[in-house]
């Protein structure tokens, strides 16, 4: 160990070394999906995230010999120190994530010196893996190492879970995705709660207008903020963020795709579905050039996919103890699957991630006779 160094992360080429690691660590593994260089560059640089305008990360290499073979980030989130300790964050908890080790000794290294930061910050309690924004790919993969990830989701070592658990670490949530079968329809029993919902005028279930993005998106935001509010792990999207995230989806943005229902002319809840982008990155192997971009744009503008990923959906928090909460997100569903299948050529759906305690959505999942087909665990520790 005498010859291992953990450093800062400070320069532009050590962002880059950084963001470099994964393509060797990961070469061999089948499922894994190369990120855009460029995107994963943005994740980590402060200018390029609207996160950072609440938060603050230090991110550190290892090396050995002179070689990069571990990284990993430490990070505090503003807003998620001010959130009810029940729900996960409070004041006094930090978080870590993006860690990759060639093996256990360097990321036990790499993990005692993301400690050491935040205790220098005044943390008195870590959370990982959430990379970096419980908004972006929270947890460890523990189930499902036989399936690629779709857009937004992470892909990991099975190893790192022993190495996590042996660090000390204790299991603080669960998080799951549903996969489904899109081209087959609802049981009875939904497709029933569907026709009463469609046959009640006082109910509306539309697509958005891409055309009124911000204003469709401000209205999207407003019903998650609330949805999302009692949930673990809530933290309040910012404007920042909206925007930079905007940014980012607009182009895998489809009117069909995302729904808003409501209810008496009054916005009430919300469901947005992205084609699986990770199908046409795949093969760039996280570039761009020299003809990466052009396979890109042309998939874009038509999009043919196997998978269509719900990452976001949500019933403002006023009904969500009602029956009216589950016949909309029935018909949002619905609407959503038929588009998939008739505009895209999709035939399955993943849907989360999902908290484990969630009753609600959990019970909507079984419903549709969807099966949990990735399990990702939050680890807390203290300091």
């Amino acid at each position: 160990m005498s010859d291992l160094s953990i450093t800062p992360v400070t320069t532009k080429s050590e962002r880059k070394a950084f963001v470099d690691l994964p393509f060797r660590l990961y070469a061999d593994d089948p499922y894994w999906v190369p990120p855009l260089k460029g995107e994963a560059l943005g994740l980590i640089t402060p200018e390029k995230n609207g996160w950072f305008s609440h938060a603050k990360a230090q991110l550190f290499l290892a090396r050995r010999d002179g070689r990069v073979v571990g990284r990993i980030s430490a990070h505090i989130d503003t807003l998620a120190l001010e959130m009810p300790a029940a729900q996960g964050f409070g004041p006094g908890v930090g978080q870590w994530g993006l860690m990759d080790a060639e093996d256990e000794d360097i990321f036990r290294a790499l993990l005692a010196r993301a400690e050491a930061w935040l205790r220098e910050q005044g943390m008195v309690r870590a959370l990982g893996p959430i990379s970096m924004s419980i908004w972006e790919e929270p947890g460890l993969l523990i189930q499902g190492f036989d399936q690629a990830p779709t857009v937004m989701m992470g892909h990991h070592k099975p190893v790192y879970r022993e190495w996590i658990e042996r660090a000390g670490y204790q299991p603080a949530k669960q998080l799951v995705t549903y996969e489904l079968d899109i081209t087959q329809e609802f049981p009875p029993i939904v497709k029933r709660i569907i026709r009463s919902g469609e046959n009640n005028k006082s109910i509306v279930v539309r697509e958005v207008n891409k055309k009124r993005f911000d204003e469709e998106a401000a209205i999207i935001l407003e019903i998650l903020n609330d949805a999302w509010s009692d949930n673990w792990g809530f933290v309040p999207l910012t404007p920042p963020e909206i925007k930079d995230v905007g940014v980012k989806l607009k182009p895998i943005v489809f009117n069909d795709l995302i729904r808003i229902a409501e209810v008496d002319g009054r916005p009430v809840a919300f469901m947005i579905t992205l084609p699986d982008l990770n199908e046409a990155i795949r093969p760039l192997n996280g570039s761009l050039l020299p003809f990466g971009w052009a396979k890109l744009l042309l998939w874009l503008r038509k999009p043919r996919v196997r998978t269509m990923r719900v990452p976001l959906m949500g019933v403002r928090k006023e009904l969500q103890s009602s029956r009216l909460a589950s016949q909309l997100a029935f018909m949002m569903i619905e609407a959503i699957r038929k588009a998939s299948v008739a505009n895209y050529g999709a035939s399955r759906g993943e849907i989360g991630w999902i908290l484990d305690d969630n009753q609600g959505m959990n019970s909507i999942a079984t419903a549709i006779e969807s099966q949990v087909n990735k399990v990702y665990q939050v680890y807390e520790r203290t300091l």
